[in-house]
């Protein structure tokens, strides 16, 4: 009884019950990071950063103070858009503050409660410090903690917030990466058309067409992109031309070892409907170039996936009528309710 009691505070919680002002009665309310049940097992952390009504809160604040960057404009919000799935839609690469563009496509905020690694290259291996990448680079925010902690420590909000979502009650970078954490752990993407497929649901009804697009995909494209997550996390080499423009070495930046070269982390295709242009370098803008890729542009070199390579044949095969139902099953990965859900929302 307690524990269902525990549950109903909790969503009462989280969808706007208001506490009252005297900070003596207020009770950081835990949030359950809950497991779809067609998705495999959470990586994220809990124990080390409980996630709370108002570390939530915190996290999502911070997610959309533009004053965090050194020009008062870039907050993460504004590369990561809710309506594009989180990404910066229709831009090939991030925008950032003095408007430098970067070298990279923004990649989608959903579901890295269950990812190992982060960042096209994976140069980040934990989700509390994934921010500072972003927040430090001078070509984005161009942040500085010492700068931001000072303006959070003269906003009585930020006062009032980190003193309800830590213990210790102290603004620092700590508590501002934990904050973060537990903001985009929370931002679960699972209730696309093809989830309630999954879980037999009300809704999950599909299409012949999707249907067909859905055994091909298991048969040419599973491989890399497994589980209902889409991904199996790794990083791959997928063929693409050198970029002449910025020869972006991939994975081996991080490793620096050969057999890493121009491999790049193997995308979710969750919310792929959402999310143009495709590839690290947004160099494709329709999902129609993406296979076309796939079945005729391959490039051959010496870190080339094996499975994109058979006995010299480059390439997923696939005929028009292939692509035209794989492209229908990739539409029923978008789900409207992670889009338009107001927990992530802005305003």
């Amino acid at each position: 009884m307690k524990a269902k009691y525990l549950i109903l505070l909790t969503f009462l919680s989280f969808f706007g019950c208001e506490h009252s002002d005297d900070e003596s009665e207020y009770v950081n309310l835990p949030l359950n990071l809950v497991v779809p049940s067609n998705f495999p097992p959470s990586t994220y952390n809990t124990i080390n950063n409980p996630i709370t009504e108002k570390g939530f809160e915190l996290g999502k604040k911070l997610f959309y103070d533009g004053r965090l960057a050194s020009d008062g404009i870039i907050s993460c919000g504004f590369c990561h858009i809710q309506q594009d799935a989180f990404t910066h839609h229709g831009h090939s690469l991030s925008h950032g503050v003095g408007d430098n563009i970067g070298t990279r496509n923004t990649p989608p905020i959903q579901n890295l409660a269950f990812q190992s690694t982060f960042m096209w290259d994976g140069a980040v291996s934990h989700l509390d410090l994934q921010p500072i990448i972003p927040f430090t680079s001078p070509i984005e925010m161009n942040g500085d903690f010492s700068t931001a902690i000072a303006m959070m420590k003269s906003d009585p909000a930020y006062v009032k917030l980190y003193n309800q979502a830590f213990p210790d009650k102290q603004i620092n970078s700590e508590n501002m990466l934990k904050a973060l954490g537990q903001f985009m752990a929370m931002m679960v993407s699972s209730n696309s058309r093809f989830d309630k497929y999954r879980r037999n649901e009300t809704g999950g009804n599909l299409s012949v067409p999707e249907l067909q697009g859905y055994a091909i995909f298991n048969q040419k494209c599973a491989t890399c992109h497994t589980t209902d997550l889409f991904t199996d996390n790794s990083f791959r080499n997928n063929g693409l031309p050198i970029n002449p423009t910025f020869n972006d070495v991939g994975r081996y930046r991080v490793t620096l070892l050969d057999a890493d070269l121009y491999k790049f982390k193997v995308p979710s295709l969750r919310n792929i409907e959402l999310t143009a242009p495709y590839m690290h370098d947004g160099r494709f803008i329709t999902l129609d170039a993406v296979l076309n890729h796939y079945s005729s542009g391959m490039v051959n070199s010496t870190t080339l996936d094996p499975s994109l390579n058979s006995n010299g044949t480059l390439g997923i095969p696939l005929s028009n009528q292939e692509k035209a139902n794989l492209i229908a099953f990739l539409k029923t990965l978008t789900d409207n309710e992670f889009i338009t859900n107001p927990k992530f929302a802005e305003y």
